[in-house]
């Protein structure tokens, strides 16, 4: 076989922005290729932007072109944005997945909560392995993240390595798992890396993120100290701060009560994978009620106010099993993802109003991130020292960022790049040399749905001017066999003079109508524009917005 003449990287997601990670790398030459996928995740629906959107993943077109040349898809972790696509895309790849202990048994865990699921399989790869996929050998490397068996990949081809850190930071005493592996990351370095392709999300920040055990001593005093109930509110991926919490709450002479179904799906898992092992038995929702409010703690989902999570219920009252009082406290021990602040605020709110105390990371120290800040992207290009580096896994002012760091570091080519790019990473001078298809992809209910969704454009045109729907019924003359049917939805009720909107448009549809020529009365299509361009103009002067309008004629 001919020595592949060079080595590709193209984002197709988790450049520009932050989730729907996806990263494709590329060996061969431009007649054909090799690719090895890198994650495979979602982000989350925005109400106001994509209102009815559950989920949003990378567009996939170019891979499902070149499936027969897809040799596996490798996870760096667990973290939705990085794997939470996986069970709506991977049928359409049906390519091998390579993941660790507990990756694997997190997924399995997910798809056995799904209804009817597809079945995919996975390969285990231990924590440090080394295996072939194809053309390309991949080295597994622990790194301290917010979950546990984060990996950075080393990534070995003809052309040369590149190490794809995936999300991770430097915490010395991580409290669950492997620190990041400065040892063997340096060995890599000295073996020769061409690229580091690395996480920019924290890029803005200086210094270094605290530790997980600096996290777990701000829980315990906080806990100790409170006299009421008390509720934690996290990651429920963030294993490590489970066990804080847990560690917390037997300190306090408390019981753990696990109050959300995410929640106890990672808690099986972690207990499963050996990551709670010493860890008390956590008590079932059914016994809350029954704990003295100074001998409990809720550990809840909904840190980044999902509506129908945990916290949110209590939050509105409205929880069967679960309530607080006045005098109790609520712990967010999470960061809000951008997107989420109003939903978040509408929760803390929400507590405050019933008189409970609510403790966040703008106080104290009850979280911490799990990505590096500016101390350690430093620390990370002097154990790698790679000839180019990638920014990825964050926006764009990040990723500018990243790259200004990266410059004045020394690393000799520095590239950013976006969403389709097609970078050339060797041999010779790293540069862009195509666009590859990109985009998104929406979950919406059962359905997956283009960004061009007729759908989801209407929809949101829906959500900001409502819809006018007009039915008319006419005779073969063209004669209005009966009075024409108003319906608005979304429309306010009266205009500014007190008179009803809807009769306003039943007036204009009848006198569009009986003012249409004879000839143009008998063309459905017509008579249909016609009363359209006409209600939609109304509605505008009386309103101020422009609205939909769907007119429906029967010729009877």
């Amino acid at each position: 076989m001919a020595r592949p003449d060079e080595l590709t990287f193209a984002p197709l997601g988790g450049v520009g922005e932050i989730g729907m990670n996806l990263s494709i790398y590329g060996l061969g030459n431009r007649q054909q290729r090799s690719w090895l996928a890198v994650d495979l995740g979602v982000s989350f629906g925005d109400e106001e932007h994509l209102p009815g959107i559950d989920l949003v993943m990378p567009d996939i077109r170019f891979l499902e072109s070149q499936r027969k040349n897809l040799m596996g898809l490798v996870l760096t972790h667990a973290h939705e944005d990085h794997f939470g696509a996986i069970i709506d895309l991977w049928p359409k790849l049906k390519c091998p997945i390579y993941a660790t202990p507990f990756s694997a048994a997190l997924f399995e865990a997910k798809c056995n909560s799904e209804r009817n699921p597809p079945r995919i399989p996975v390969t285990v790869i231990p924590s440090g392995a080394r295996i072939d996929i194809g053309p390309f050998n991949v080295e597994f490397i622990p790194v301290a993240h917010s979950i546990p068996e984060s990996h950075a990949l080393a990534i070995r081809t003809e052309i040369g390595t590149v190490l794809h850190t995936g999300d991770w930071k430097i915490d010395p005493t991580p409290i669950i798992g492997l620190p990041t592996d400065e040892k063997r990351l340096r060995e890599i370095g000295e073996e020769g890396v061409m690229a580091l392709v690395g996480d920019s999300t924290n890029a803005v920040r200086e210094g270094r993120s605290p530790s997980e055990a600096e996290v777990a001593k701000g829980i315990a005093a906080i806990v100790k100290a409170a006299r009421g109930r008390v509720a934690v509110t996290t990651f429920a991926s963030n294993v490590a701060r489970l066990k804080a919490v847990a560690d917390a709450a037997r300190e306090a002479g408390r019981e753990v009560v696990v109050v959300g179904r995410a929640m106890e799906r990672v808690v099986q898992v972690a207990r499963e994978t050996g990551y709670l092992d010493g860890v008390q038995d956590f008590r079932s929702i059914d016994v809350y009620g029954h704990i003295p409010p100074d001998k409990v703690l809720a550990l809840c989902t909904g840190s980044q106010g999902e509506p129908r999570a945990a916290l949110a219920r209590i939050a509105n009252d409205d929880h069967p099993q679960v309530t607080l009082n006045q005098g109790d406290t609520v712990i967010f021990s999470s960061r809000t993802i951008p997107g989420n602040e109003k939903a978040v605020g509408r929760i803390i709110n929400g507590l405050v109003t019933q008189g409970i105390e609510v403790i966040t990371d703008r106080t104290h120290l009850v979280h911490v991130s799990g990505h590096p800040r500016r101390d350690e992207l430093r620390d990370m290009i002097s154990w790698v020292k790679p000839q180019l580096l990638i920014p990825v896994h964050g926006e764009p002012l990040h990723l500018s960022e990243h790259a200004k760091l990266a410059r004045a570091e020394g690393v000799p080519k520095v590239l950013t790049c976006r969403n389709g790019d097609l970078v050339r990473l060797g041999p010779g001078d790293a540069s862009i040399i195509d666009q590859l298809p990109a985009g998104r992809i929406f979950k919406d209910g059962a359905l997956l749905e283009g960004e061009g969704s007729r759908a989801v454009v209407e929809r949101r045109r829906l959500s900001f001017a409502g819809c006018a729907f007009v039915a008319i019924a006419l005779t073969d003359k063209g004669e209005l066999a009966d009075d024409p049917d108003v319906d608005l939805v979304g429309i306010p009720e009266k205009n500014v003079n007190g008179e009803l909107i809807a009769d306003e448009v039943f007036e204009i549809v009848v006198t569009t109508v009986e003012n249409l020529p004879r000839a143009r009365r008998r063309d459905p299509d017509a008579v249909a524009e016609s009363v359209r361009r006409a209600v939609r103009s109304l509605i505008n002067e009386q309103w101020g917005k422009k609205t939909l309008c769907y007119v429906h004629v029967l010729m009877v």
